[in-house]
């Protein structure tokens, strides 16, 4: 067990080390979106969604997990992640002086004492992301040397922002094989267990140098739920799939893999390869896990705002899955359903959805997502307004967040000389919704539980 618990939040903090020369940003990025002449439906759908995202705020978060934690006198940290910064500053001021060196890789957002930062990109790691990998080794191992703990603090992104390939694989092969399965639509458990067996870090590997080990995660993992082998490729924890699922999800895939990485699974398969570490693995008997904020986090808070806004509230009790435009349109029948007695009403979902890509275009599942429902209340006739965002504040390789259409989106669009059909079969819902102006612009707000939608009515 981890011990030595002392409370040290007033004391003053380890000295910086390095951390990237962009601009200080606040902690919560404005919505940017909510403005005074909004009309009063869109204004509270604004609203809640921005309650949605103060809820999972990382920094309060993991200053009360770390309040209930029992870490010794000697702490070493590693922050991954698209929350890394947040998460990483709550540790320096809670830990003060017993965190003896620390890394961030994730997002920048300003100095944070005692950490140095790698600016490691997302969603297809880089060199600065096999460099963080091999910093953050290097620290497990210190740790374990020096009998401190190793304080592990996870968010969504992570499997991106450190990332070291196993021997005989390059970090291109593994780009390539990541894209692959993304393009293909797989969910993020199945392109995780094949990034798993090609990494020297993933897969429990990190907790396997260290000793005694905390791990602190927001999870954007649905399916299975906050799975810790999933969340950020469990660097910490031990693994339960096998090359073996790996090459099955590539078999099942149709994917013509790079001729080095086919090699590596099958000889790992066949047993010529160390499989990660196994449940009951000796080497992560202290290594302890704990999910500090997940996607019901933030369905409370939206759901918390809308209630004090006079609506009844309904929260879908399943995580959204599937193809984003088909969930859209599921998603948006259901709630109109509910939505039917008359009064005002928020229907809260969230979940991450998958997108197919078959056209060129430029988009992100939220905006499929949001394109979909369109139609439904289209064809409804409806005068509800419904958004989906990522709670990251990045939708596919766009700058938005997401959308906030009405049943107006589709005639709107129609009166451009665009269908909304075309945009979801060649992938390009980002011009259409930026054309009409429907995208919500958030910018990066250093925290990650997915995706939310949120159908409101009066």
């Amino acid at each position: 067990m981890l011990t030595g618990w002392r409370r040290s939040a007033d004391r003053p903090p380890a000295a910086a080390v390095r951390c990237g020369n962009r601009a200080l940003r606040p902690d919560r990025p404005e919505t940017g979106s909510l403005k005074a002449s909004d009309p009063p439906l869109r204004a509270d759908l604004l609203s809640i969604l921005r309650a949605a995202i103060d809820a999972v705020d990382p920094f309060p978060l993991t200053t009360s997990a770390l309040s209930d934690s029992a870490l010794s006198q000697q702490v070493l940290c590693i922050a991954a992640g698209k929350a890394a910064w947040p998460m990483a500053r709550a540790a320096s001021a809670f830990l003060g002086p017993r965190l003896r060196t620390g890394l961030i890789a994730g997002p920048a957002g300003g100095m944070v004492a005692g950490f140095e930062w790698f600016d490691a990109p997302h969603p297809f790691p880089d060199s600065e992301s096999e460099r963080a990998a091999r910093r953050a080794l290097t620290l497990a191992a210190q740790a374990r040397l020096e009998g401190a703990d190793l304080l592990v603090l996870l968010s969504g992104g992570a499997s991106s922002f450190l990332a070291l390939p196993a021997e005989g694989i390059s970090l291109e092969d593994k780009r390539v094989v990541a894209g692959q399965l993304m393009e293909a639509g797989s969910d993020i458990a199945t392109l995780n267990c094949v990034r798993k067996h090609l990494s020297a870090i993933k897969g429990g590997r990190l907790a396997a140098v260290a000793g005694r080990t905390l791990t602190l995660a927001i999870s954007d993992v649905h399916d299975p739920p906050d799975d810790p082998a999933t969340i950020g490729s469990g660097p910490t924890v031990p693994d339960p799939s096998t090359f073996a699922d790996a090459l099955r999800i590539i078999a099942a895939a149709g994917l013509g893999i790079p001729p080095t990485v086919r090699e590596h699974l099958e000889r790992g398969a066949a047993g010529t390869r160390q499989e990660s570490p196994k449940p009951g693995d000796p080497r992560l008997a202290d290594s302890h896990f704990l999910v500090i904020a997940n996607r019901h986090t933030s369905e409370r808070g939206a759901a918390d705002d809308a209630a004090r806004r006079g609506y009844g509230v309904v929260v879908m009790p399943q995580p959204t899955r599937g193809e984003a435009a088909t969930a859209g349109r599921a998603f948006a029948i259901e709630a109109l359903r509910v939505a039917s007695n008359g009064r005002p009403v928020c229907v809260i979902g969230s979940g991450e959805p998958t997108v197919t890509v078959s056209g060129k275009g430029h988009g992100g599942r939220n905006q499929e997502f949001a394109l979909g429902a369109a139609e439904v209340l289209a064809d409804a006739h409806s005068t509800a307004l419904l958004a989906s965002v990522g709670t990251d504040g990045v939708d596919g390789p766009t700058d938005a967040a997401g959308a906030l259409v009405g049943a107006g989106t589709v005639a709107r669009a129609a009166a451009r000389g665009a269908g909304i059909g075309d945009a979801l079969s060649n992938n390009d819902a980002y011009p259409l919704l930026d054309a009409l102006g429907d995208l919500i612009r958030w910018g990066p707000t250093l925290t990650n539980v997915g995706d939310l939608h949120v159908l409101l009515s009066r």
